[in-house]
């Protein structure tokens, strides 16, 4: 009889597992867990601009997924503040736009059931696109070899401007920005960086579609998954996915310096048990650091690991290569085969030839140059002032004030090039790095105090 009355709740409990089974546990979000994400669509540069984003990275939480990568993230812009560097610099070149930087409110995440969940984040500061910088392999050959290479490197990145995915719009933005005013937007693909302010209880959802393992290259997409340990030389060897817990720039950064990270995903062993459980501290030092200088000469930052403390107080010592870095500096910067990261060379003398060609072209008029041509010749030599200049040396009907404008673009992009301060190497807090680690045999590396 007793049997009999537990027949039900048995064949409940046997039809409900497989449901139980493909969902996610219940969990909860601790208060400055980071949330990367990435706008999908062009927007207007507007106060009270709604924003719909998607997470870059995976979410996890006590080494459970939690929010998968592409969960959507809703905001508001809430402000809209003055950009002086980008306006100083835009009316040097004409263009009289009144930039800004937008700040933005996140204020719910949509599960994947489309269930809405408020959540409590900071301001979201600094947008910009990110680029995944990547170590490339040692170079072959000597000097020449590699200035070689480098000078390739360059000409394959201006050609990409006119060969890449989304052309057409790169064009229309160059049109604009040659104007004196132009709209401005939020560009596809800004990318910001929130911590959480609270605690986020998250209820149980479908479970993701397996997807395969990820690999030990650190070039792959973003891991949909866990990280599977490889061996390398009979030893483990672990691409580690982390944050930055501190901004670092090569403005104020000393060699020797104390750097943490936070291992944002957890890697398994290939017995699935856990080699490196996500919440680890990763603790390294600056290897190499260099202030920028005047005459273009570029900061440059070079950081390592060495040591893996888990949540539990254990430390593991380590030997860590940074392979991988999300940069917001708009594709300004590279890294090396050694690990350093610094502004990408630029092209100090073909731009400023050019520039000073077209500027001496007013000036080359033939007697049978008919006006038409003498005012194409104006127009063409007017640069260096925006659409504006170009407009000034064909209605100015002087081959001296197009020459005196070309020669003042010529001037401005010498100046840049080859005379001001160089660039600066920072990576905001939070910034993502990916990381080659192998356990190592040597002395613990013991943080200086503050």
């Amino acid at each position: 009889m007793t049997l009999g009355r537990a027949q039900p709740s048995l064949l409940l409990s046997l039809l409900l597992s497989p449901l139980a089974l493909c969902q996610t546990p219940a969990a909860t979000l601790p208060t400055k867990t980071p949330l990367p994400v990435q706008t999908t669509d062009h927007l207007p540069m507007r106060a009270g601009q709604p924003i719909r984003a998607e997470l870059i990275y995976p979410v996890y939480a006590d080494n459970t997924l939690i929010l998968p990568a592409k969960t959507i993230v809703t905001g508001t812009v809430t402000e809209l503040r003055s950009n002086h560097s980008r306006r100083v610099n835009a009316r040097v070149n004409g263009d009289f736009t009144p930039y800004h930087i937008p700040i933005v409110h996140f204020t719910q995440i949509i599960l994947a059931d489309g269930t809405a969940l408020p959540i409590a984040t900071g301001p979201a500061t600094d947008g910009a696109p990110i680029l995944r910088l990547t170590a490339p392999p040692p170079h072959k050959g000597g000097f020449i070899h590699k200035e070689w290479d480098q000078g390739m490197e360059i000409l394959h990145e201006q050609t990409a401007v006119f060969t890449a995915p989304g052309k057409t719009d790169r064009l229309v933005q160059f049109v604009y920005h040659q104007l004196p005013y132009h709209p401005e937007r939020i560009e596809n693909g800004t990318t910001w960086t929130v911590e959480t302010t609270e605690p986020l209880s998250i209820p149980p959802q479908p479970a993701p579609a397996p997807a395969a393992p990820a690999t030990s290259k650190p070039t792959d997409p973003p891991p949909q998954v866990t990280t599977i340990a490889a061996e390398k030389g009979g030893r483990p060897t672990w691409i580690i996915q982390a944050y930055l817990s501190d901004q670092l720039t090569s403005a104020t950064a000393k060699s020797g310096q104390i750097v943490h990270a936070i291992v944002a995903e957890p890697v398994y062993n290939a017995d699935h048990t856990i080699a490196v459980p996500e919440g680890a501290t990763i603790i390294g030092a600056i290897t190499q650091a260099k202030h920028a200088r005047s005459f273009a000469r570029a900061g440059v930052l070079r950081f390592d690991f060495k040591q893996i403390v888990l949540p539990g107080g254990q430390s593991e010592n380590v030997q860590a290569a940074l392979t991988g870095v999300d940069s917001a500096s708009s594709g300004q910067l590279a890294m090396d085969s050694e690990g350093n990261v610094k502004p990408k060379p630029q092209d100090k003398i073909v731009v400023p030839l050019i520039l000073a060609f077209l500027a001496t072209r007013p000036l080359d008029q033939d007697r049978d140059d008919t006006t038409d041509s003498l005012a194409g010749k104006n127009f063409v030599g007017a640069n260096g002032f925006g659409f504006a200049g170009n407009i000034i040396g064909l209605a100015g009907g002087s081959a001296k004030i197009a020459t005196g404008i070309g020669a003042y673009g010529t001037a401005v992009s010498i100046y840049r090039r080859c005379i001001a301060r160089g660039k600066e190497v920072t990576f905001a807090k939070d910034t993502r790095l990916v990381l080659q680690t192998t356990p190592r045999s040597s002395a613990i590396l013991k943080p200086e105090p503050h």
